[in-house]
């Protein structure tokens, strides 16, 4: 009975989606995302059992990474709309606790600035179906790109990233990202606290690619799978651009 049901809601899901893709309908988006709540709750359910946030303000954050992932599902790659909602609903969670537990203390007008560019950002998005540049931000802004650029800096470096960070594996067990790198010398590399900015600058070098596998692998703590279901390509594919950016990366902070 219970897979009778969960197939009904996939496929009634899949058939609103191609509803809103023609139509844009707000109350076909409010249908798919009341059909795919339950991915919302489990998620809510899940963190607010390690944190002290309350549960329906993480119902509240992670119903935005249901949005998203609605207005970024591609049909014609076939996935199943869970399996791509998923890690946009535990991403946004995830940004926020670390939001709200930040070590870093950032200036108040470095918080206000980055606010305002996620506003104009998701609304570029939405009317232009793409990302806006960097240029592009920082005149909404009013500030130089070096600006712009610190500010971003800045707000991602608030954490240390390692690849001793634990991680859930496909298979349900905990790991860590070290684990998840096919070749157990790359274990060694760490990104230590004081090592941030260079990584991140690092990051920006990389091929475009390469660079979005590391980003979702190692700051978003996707599995290699979940990575690879976002970006259209198989498993092996992301495995390999791990260990090609992460080459890259050795080759980038050592030259400095």
């Amino acid at each position: 009975m219970t897979t009778k049901v969960s197939d009904n809601i996939k496929s009634k899901t899949l058939e609103l989606l191609q509803e809103y893709r023609q139509s844009q309908d707000v109350k076909i988006r409010n249908q798919i995302v009341s059909l795919n709540i339950g991915l919302v709750r489990k998620e809510a359910h899940h963190w607010s059992r390690q944190c002290s946030e309350n549960f329906d303000d993480l119902m509240q954050v992670g119903s935005l990474g249901l949005l998203r992932a609605i207005e970024r599902f591609t049909l014609e790659r076939g996935n199943a709309f869970s399996s791509f909602a998923n890690p946009y609903i535990r991403g946004e969670i995830q940004h926020y606790l670390r939001d709200k537990s930040s070590t870093v203390r950032i200036p108040r007008r470095m918080l206000q600035l980055r606010q305002q560019s996620n506003r104009f950002i998701q609304a570029f998005r939405q009317e232009h179906n793409r990302q806006p540049s960097i240029a592009e931000i920082a005149e909404h802004l009013d500030i130089s790109v070096s600006e712009w650029q610190s500010i971003n800096l800045a707000y991602q470096n608030r954490d240390p990233v390692s690849l001793d960070v634990s991680v859930k594996a496909d298979q349900g067990e905990n790991t860590s990202l070290g684990d998840l790198v096919p070749d157990p010398g790359y274990k060694s590399f760490q990104l230590a606290i004081e090592d941030q900015i260079r990584i991140q600058q690092g990051l920006a070098q990389l091929e475009e690619h390469t660079r979005k596998v590391l980003e979702f692998v190692f700051l978003h703590d996707l599995t290699q799978k979940e990575a690879a279901d976002l970006l259209g390509v198989s498993v092996i594919t992301v495995s390999r651009r791990i260990k090609k950016g992460i080459n890259s990366l050795k080759k980038i902070i050592g030259s400095d």
